[in-house]
């Protein structure tokens, strides 16, 4: 926008109309942060840019133009002299038994206060039956995947349900709620240095989560979870967090993919497609400080590689010159709640407190706005007890795990407005 100086017309089509800091997700579904803290406003943040609410459903290159359907479910078009493709990821489902009916994803807001209330309601229906069979069921949480989503929300959630469980006097004199955590991998954050994983393993232990490595899921259940080594875990809660794949306009584009990535050229170029850009998780990025590989799917590429995009598009159309995107990692900064916290600022390995205070100060920085209210509700947190309320606003097939828009509850169709 600043490099356009009023010359030319700016136009984002998305499904929502704020920014949504994915990040400090788990803290929504724990209870920490109230929504509205991580979603912050794209017209109050980026003004001069006009904002199209609708989905993506078609891009048509030859005619130059993008077809979408906005929240209504009416049909539009626009048509564009350059793109910039950005429509990012959504839940990476495996072909395994039940796990599409009875499991649930952790991409979008919609996910995360659907856990939150069905965790607290779980820790109440527990809290009122005499079963002592269902009530360890209701207070059994499963989480597949132990990259960082699966960590966060398992480091988070055992302390969410143990702060419900002493607030429910029927569950007083009862076992803890339980969090199991498996992954195939031989360690947590198996994608990280070994020295984070280690302690991010410790804390979770210490806090009683039976961490499962070399271990996942054989089939879901409405009762529960066949683990491949043959165990039935009793549980009414399947939180998938296995990873992530691009979102399923990239495979309907036609165009050349690397395991479903957009392939792009350094200079984040769609080859063959003139005007034609893309970043972000959708996109297979070379990254140049590792030859013949592409850039992972995080957050810190995204952010970079958007503002060289922004910057090549610019050049594209005569104001500067084309750059190509290079980026050498600053390190990885995992949240475990609490106090606690992994993380490797420029590669100098920290843990606790420390580790937690500049894992928060980095997320403070990253955000593009909302910083007063995420850190006045931490200093709430660390002063108040977690208000255990569940408001349903949010059902189950609301959210289902196989979706191509995580982003947006699902409305039923006789439920949409003419």
């Amino acid at each position: 926008m600043k490099q356009a100086r009023g010359a030319a017309e700016i136009v984002l089509i998305n499904p929502h109309d704020y920014f949504l800091y994915v990040p400090l997700l788990p803290e929504v579904a724990a209870g920490i942060l109230e929504p509205r803290r991580i979603s912050v406003s794209i017209t109050g943040t980026i003004p001069g840019v006009r904002l199209v609410l609708g989905q993506a459903d078609e891009v048509d290159f030859d005619a130059r133009r993008v077809l979408f359907t906005d929240p209504e479910g009416r049909e539009g078009s626009l048509e564009y002299d350059r793109l910039v493709l950005t429509v990012g990821s959504v839940n990476k489902l495996l072909p395994l038994p039940g796990v599409a009916e009875h499991a649930h994803g952790f991409r979008g807001m919609p996910e995360a206060l659907y856990l939150r209330d069905h965790i607290t309601r779980q820790i109440e229906l527990a809290g009122a039956t005499d079963d002592p069979d269902e009530r360890a069921a209701r207070t059994t949480f499963v989480v597949v995947g132990a990259g960082y989503t699966g960590t966060e929300v398992a480091a988070h959630g055992v302390l969410f349900t143990d702060d419900l469980a002493r607030q429910n006097s029927g569950l007083s004199d009862g076992p803890r709620p339980r969090w199991l955590l498996l992954d195939i991998a031989d360690r947590v954050l198996p994608e990280l240095d070994e020295r984070l994983s280690r302690t991010a393993d410790n804390v979770l232990r210490g806090r009683g989560v039976e961490v499962r490595t070399g271990t996942s899921v054989k089939e879901a259940t409405s009762k529960g979870v066949l683990l491949d080594d043959g165990e039935f875990v009793d549980s009414r809660s399947l939180i998938w967090c296995v990873g992530v794949r691009p979102d399923p306009l990239v495979a309907s584009m036609g165009l050349p993919t690397d395991k479903g990535r957009l392939c792009v050229d350094a200079y984040l170029q769609v080859p063959g497609r003139p005007g034609v850009f893309a970043c972000g998780d959708a996109a297979a990025v070379p990254d140049l400080t590792r030859p013949g590989q592409v850039t992972p799917m995080t957050a810190q590429h995204a952010q970079r590689q958007g503002k060289v995009a922004a910057r090549n598009v610019a050049a594209s159309c005569g104001q500067g010159e084309l750059r190509r995107y290079e980026h050498h990692d600053l390190g990885f900064m995992v949240d475990l709640g609490g106090v606690q916290a992994a993380a490797n600022p420029l590669h100098v390995p920290l843990s606790g407190p420390v580790a937690n205070a500049v894992t928060r100060a980095y997320h403070l920085m990253a955000m593009p706005g909302n910083r007063v209210r995420v850190a006045a509700d931490w200093l709430l947190d660390a002063a108040l007890p977690r208000q255990g309320v569940q408001l349903g606003l949010v059902r189950s097939g609301s959210v289902p795990i196989d979706t191509a828009t995580p982003e947006l509850a699902r409305v039923p169709e006789g439920r949409r407005k003419p």
